[in-house]
């Protein structure tokens, strides 16, 4: 029997407020659950607009703690009312002076599993990260969940395919990669890298994008978010590039087996070749 998981995931555009952003994701994943899914991931610092195109102080009042913060445990509760997976990407503080892009895992009955924090940090023209964002120090966490296990990988973190890497290693099936990119930066490269990922390292990518422009700068965000399957090929069609939409597709995790199987670039991989990549 096919070992089929319903996965979804939410393009959004910013309301305005925190509270209408939420409760917009929660509405979202109530559709997402009476359509049969069982996991649900939101883009990159779903709860707030992407102010890091602009480096002013007044962003840090978007930043709250994880897992203990508000808005990690409302949606607690909305893995345990709809009975799904919830990948949940938000602006953590841990202590003053001590911020991070992070994404907490919940599980079906809503428990909290743990966090991803964005390794790569970026500081160019839009996306001024660094000024809010501290690189993350918490490993490559792979998440048993539910449905199976998860890993997140954070926007910028995309260019960058050593942690691709180690969370197939880690033993992910399914990759979240919650983003905010726009139109004329990397555009050409969304649909490159997470299915190049998916093939180099034989697992399912959600990749998710934010949608529309903002209050706080001239970014357009562009959507056409997606899943795409471990032989690199996406998993129905992509979201639009200019509206807010949920997207439920059926993932065959089985179908990871079978590419590593087939494939077998676990197998052959040289790592005593590789010393060399990670000297400074």
């Amino acid at each position: 029997m096919a070992n089929v998981v319903r996965a979804a995931l939410v393009q959004a555009t910013w309301t305005g407020d925190t509270e209408s952003m939420v409760a917009k994701h929660e509405e979202h994943a109530r559709a997402a659950a009476r359509q049969g899914a069982r996991i649900i991931g939101f883009q990159e610092v779903f709860n707030a607009p992407y102010f890091c195109q602009v480096q002013e102080p007044e962003h840090y009042r978007w930043a709250e703690p994880v897992p203990d913060g508000p808005t990690v445990r409302r949606m607690r509760e909305l893995a345990r009312e709809t009975g799904m997976v919830v990948v949940v990407p938000v602006f953590e503080v841990e202590q003053s002076g001590f911020s991070y892009n992070t994404a907490a895992v919940i599980d079906a009955d809503g428990a909290y599993l743990g966090k991803y924090r964005k390794h790569h940090i970026p500081q160019v023209e839009g996306f001024w990260e660094k000024y809010y964002f501290r690189p993350g120090n918490s490993g490559w966490p792979v998440f048993d969940t539910a449905v199976g296990k998860v890993g997140v990988y954070i926007c910028y973190d995309r260019h960058f395919p050593e942690g691709w890497r180690q969370l197939g290693l880690n033993g992910a099936q399914l990759v979240y990669n919650p983003s905010a990119t726009h139109r004329g930066l990397s555009a050409h490269l969304w649909r490159l890298e997470q299915p190049a990922a998916a093939v180099a390292n034989e697992y399912f990518v959600a990749a998710i994008n934010r949608v529309g422009v903002e209050e706080y700068g001239d970014n357009d965000f562009y959507g056409t978010s997606y899943f795409v399957d471990p032989r690199g090929q996406l998993v129905g069609e992509p979201a639009s590039d200019r509206h807010e939409e949920l997207v439920v597709r059926d993932l065959d995790f089985d179908l990871v087996e079978q590419v590593r199987r087939t494939w077998a670039f676990y197998r052959d991989r040289r790592p005593d070749a590789y010393e060399g990549l990670v000297q400074p």
